[in-house]
């Protein structure tokens, strides 16, 4: 056995990684020139992804695997630090944009939307639910109807890392949650297709994307992540503070949640007249 192997091993088998952590693992392990790689060959590693013409995220996502390798392979216990003097490759900088988000005119049109077909229904609440409690397009598709809780107003999704929590829902989400799940089984799936299997991403994307145009307007870029950047930038905008937000969007960082805070130009001019230091009452 490699060692690559047993370092993919122990992560699955000592640290319970999921299947889908598994195969980002087994991918990006692909990219290292060999099991015991100099800091010139890292380096090396990094510089040909970028010459293929692999993005910065991309690269980076590589980095943390094969960094995890290294501390692993190095024999070093706990987290990789300071004291650590295995190579590594350095992380790269990244392009801060603004994540898309939904407007306030296309989120009305999303809750305006009056769905005929059972199938429309069941998309139509799809993206009530995005919409109001910020949760993975994953976590929404993996939903049984036991997981819902109608009496609290809370939803159990299972997270990234095969963590578990319970976000809340508002009393508008309830009342189409009801309609959905009367007198179905909890062990079935929220969002079943016609043969009660889950239903796949992609076709999830398709259908939302033709969704959006029906209702007069484009999909964002991102389409499905914009739902979750649209819930975060209007929480944070309606008074929400930032410690509460990573817990609705299970982020195991503050930092990673920062990155969904990207209030606009508006929101800060609305702002900026409540604590300007000119202002006249200031002086009085």
């Amino acid at each position: 056995m490699t060692r690559v192997e047993q370092f993919v091993r122990e992560r699955q088998y000592l640290q319970n990684a999921t299947p889908r952590t598994i195969e980002s693992y087994l991918y990006c392990l692909q990219f290292l020139p060999n099991e015991t790689p100099t800091q010139e060959d890292l380096s090396g590693m990094v510089l040909g992804m970028r010459e293929k013409g692999r993005k910065e995220t991309g690269c980076n996502i590589v980095i943390r695997t094969v960094n995890a390798y290294m501390h692993w392979n190095s024999g070093k216990e706990g987290r990789c630090g300071p004291g650590c003097n295995h190579p590594k490759a350095k992380k790269l900088k990244e392009a801060q944009t603004i994540m898309p988000t939904f407007t306030q005119g296309q989120i009305e049109a999303f809750i305006r939307y009056k769905p005929c077909t059972s199938f429309d229904k069941r998309l139509h609440l799809l993206t009530l639910l995005l919409l109001d409690t910020g949760c993975r397009i994953s976590e929404a598709l993996a939903l049984r109807v036991s997981d819902v809780d109608l009496d609290n107003l809370l939803v159990k999704l299972d997270g990234k890392g095969r963590k578990q929590r319970l976000v809340p829902f508002s009393m508008e989400l309830r009342a189409h949650l009801f309609r959905t799940i009367k007198g179905t089984q909890s062990e079935t799936l929220l969002f079943a297709t016609t043969k009660g299997t889950a239903m796949l991403k992609s076709n999830t994307l398709r259908y939302i994307k033709a969704l959006c145009r029906d209702l007069g307007f484009e999909p964002p870029v991102r389409t499905l992540h914009s739902f979750r950047h649209t819930f975060a930038v209007n929480y944070l905008r309606r008074g929400g503070s930032t410690f509460h937000l990573q817990r609705s969007l299970g982020h195991s960082t503050l930092e990673m949640t920062r990155r969904y805070a990207n209030l606009n130009t508006e929101d800060l001019q609305a702002v900026h007249p409540r604590i300007s230091l000119l202002r006249p009452d200031w002086m009085k």
